[in-house]
């Protein structure tokens, strides 16, 4: 069947991320390969000591993406998209969304970014005996509780971004168990929120939880259909049918197991963008809790562990910007992204130890190194010379040395350690560089796929194509990923030595990050 005929017989399958920076949206056909996509760039904003984005921000963005990917599908086949297979949402993990009875927001929504519970994170992991990072949405819900927030008794509805927006379009109040793996403790036996852990929470808190959480719901499950109410939210043509079936509503880290096919026992992938965070799913549970080690589930219900940091492309973005502003000064004109790969790939001239520059990316707080505020700094020798490409490979560096921290919790007290690991995000798309630098930096052989590009929005569809079908996901994704190609890179000896020689500095130069966070 042609691209034109799936499309207009509705065989067509949509999945729609909402990133920290893009929303995305990507179309796949029967064999699940992208035959259009859509685009909308968003940012978060800091107000009143908050990282959020407003309810507007994400309706426009949901009509945004959506209109992008209508006109990539007019372009391309000078058709409308009439009816789909099916829909799957995604957004960034955690965060907290609180509504009262008719969905109205009753606070900001506080993103992922935010390392404002770090009592809360702390009180919980303890009462537990479970990792609960500050991001959440349980360690949220407690801070509002023990401030005793006026709108307490008027929350009906607790929503992580994804499982917001899937309410949206189908009203249906649902939640992939991997997304609600970021909201409160899994029981995976039960594969579902945990009763033991709710219990706790309502006799220390006086709050029964789960009620105002989504139904939590596995891979393959339908859950929901598209409303007339969510057609107007979404298709601003009016043109696409309403009925349309929705899988269960996921996050990044889920759709980017999809996407990369890690949902199997000791695979691993590391997705690296605004944020890096590496998941391992485990063979078996760890010996003990790691208040840096989040457990979170695959879209099928099994445990992975995930060394996740809040930093990563963010302050590398700002310093190539500030490269970009001194050529349009001195008159030059140069694209973004042959920029972009000309400072990247300088780094292969570079020492392996980044040359005695030393930077820190943190933008905002990183609890895998105890930082609850952020401050990019960078350091350097004075006796060696400063030059681009040691200066590009310490940025590099540091995007992942807060996650290589977590990861080294894993392998070196828990024996827990990938042979391979699949990079996605933005860091990888000058693929040659980012592999360098994940193997460098873990040790560990790394790989790209050649799709890694759809990123996210096509592990949703992916979930979304596997809506009813008779076989596990681990399996189903085999055969999506049957002649998948790949890009590796082997950990070089003397790579990994310079890294290792860096991440020393690196630790003792905490102490200095820290001090510099009391300045502004």
């Amino acid at each position: 069947m042609s691209e034109v005929e799936c499309i207009r017989e509705g065989k067509a399958v949509l999945g729609i991320e909402f990133g920290s920076t893009r929303i995305k949206a990507v179309l796949i056909d029967e064999s699940c390969k992208p035959v259009a996509q859509g685009s909308y760039d968003w940012e978060n904003r800091f107000e009143d000591g908050i990282w959020t984005y407003s309810n507007d921000d994400i309706l426009h963005g949901l009509k945004g993406v959506y209109s992008d990917l209508r006109r990539d599908v007019a372009d391309k086949y000078g058709i409308e998209i009439e009816n789909l297979k099916a829909i799957g949402i995604s957004a960034m993990m955690h965060g907290c969304i609180e509504c009262d009875e008719n969905c109205k927001m009753l606070s900001p929504f506080r993103t992922w970014r935010n390392t404002v519970t770090a009592a809360e994170s702390e009180e919980l992991t303890k009462l537990f005996d479970y990792p609960i990072p500050q991001r959440w949405t349980i360690s949220h819900l407690l801070k509002d509780v023990k401030e005793k927030k006026s709108y307490l008794s008027e929350i009906k509805h607790v929503f992580t971004l994804a499982s917001y927006v899937h309410f949206l379009l189908t009203g249906v109040k649902a939640i992939g168990i991997g997304d609600a793996s970021g909201m409160f403790p899994i029981d995976f036996k039960a594969k579902t929120f945990s009763a033991k852990a709710a219990a706790q929470f309502s006799e220390s808190y006086g709050l029964d939880i789960i009620p105002l959480f989504p139904e939590v719901k596995l891979a393959g499950e339908n859950a929901g259909t598209l409303t007339e109410e969510g057609v107007k939210l979404l298709d601003e043509s009016g043109v696409l049918k309403p009925g349309v079936p929705f899988c269960p509503p996921e996050g990044d880290a889920e759709t980017g197991m999809a996407a990369t096919n890690t949902v199997k026992p000791l695979t691993g992938n590391v997705s690296a963008g605004t944020s890096a965070f590496a998941t391992i799913i485990l063979d078996k549970p760890l010996s003990k809790v790691y208040s840096v080690i989040d457990i979170v589930s695959t879209p099928d219900g099994y445990p992975g562990a995930m060394a996740h940091s809040n930093n990563c492309t963010g302050d590398y973005d700002s310093w190539i910007g500030l490269f970009a502003d001194v050529l349009k000064l001195m008159g030059a004109e140069i694209s973004k992204g042959k920029l972009y790969d000309t400072l990247l790939r300088s780094i292969f001239s570079a020492e392996k130890d980044a040359g005695g520059v030393l930077s820190y990316n943190f933008i905002s707080g990183e609890h895998i190194v105890g930082l609850e505020k952020g401050m990019p700094m960078v350091m350097r020798d004075p006796d060696k010379p400063l030059n681009i490409p040691d200066f590009m490979r310490s940025l590099l560096y540091s995007s992942l040395s807060s996650m290589r921290i977590g990861l080294d919790i894993l392998s070196e007290k828990e024996g827990v350690k990938a042979e391979l690991l699949i990079g996605h995000g933005g860091f990888f798309k000058t693929s040659d560089v980012g592999l360098k630098i994940l193997s460098s930096v873990t040790g560990v052989k790394s790989a790209v796929m050649s799709t890694a590009g759809e990123g996210g929005a096509w592990g949703a569809a992916l979930l979304a194509s596997y809506i009813g079908v008779d076989k596990s996901l681990a399996s189903y994704l085999d055969d999506v990923f049957k002649d998948s190609k790949m890009e590796i890179s082997e950990p070089d000896e003397a790579d990994v030595a310079g890294y290792n020689s860096y991440l020393e500095k690196y630790r003792k130069g905490l102490e200095v990050e820290r001090k510099a966070t009391e300045v502004f």
